[in-house]
């Protein structure tokens, strides 16, 4: 029952940071706010919205493949993101 409870919360706060970063790529007039708003979605966003999944799903292989999947973005997303601004 807390358990489901925690994972919500923490579904709905990495909702809410995706919503966030939505209205502050539309909202911003430079570039680099810009990148910086949509980069806030790959990082904090992905791991409250993987984290709350993981603690509904229960702990066991398909963790490991969601944590796999976070790593991945947690590498790729802020590299991604720097690369596309430096062009």
């Amino acid at each position: 029952m807390i358990l489901n409870i925690v994972a919500a919360v923490l579904i709905g706060f990495g909702t809410l940071c995706c919503v966030i970063s939505i209205i502050g790529i539309y909202r911003f007039d430079y570039v680099l706010t810009r990148i910086h708003a949509a980069a806030i979605v790959d990082t904090l966003g992905t791991l409250c919205i993987f984290l709350g999944v993981i603690l509904l799903k229960g702990f066991g292989w398909g963790s490991v493949k969601i944590l796999l999947i976070l790593a991945f973005q947690w590498i790729t997303g802020p590299v991604s993101t720097h690369r596309i601004s430096r062009v």
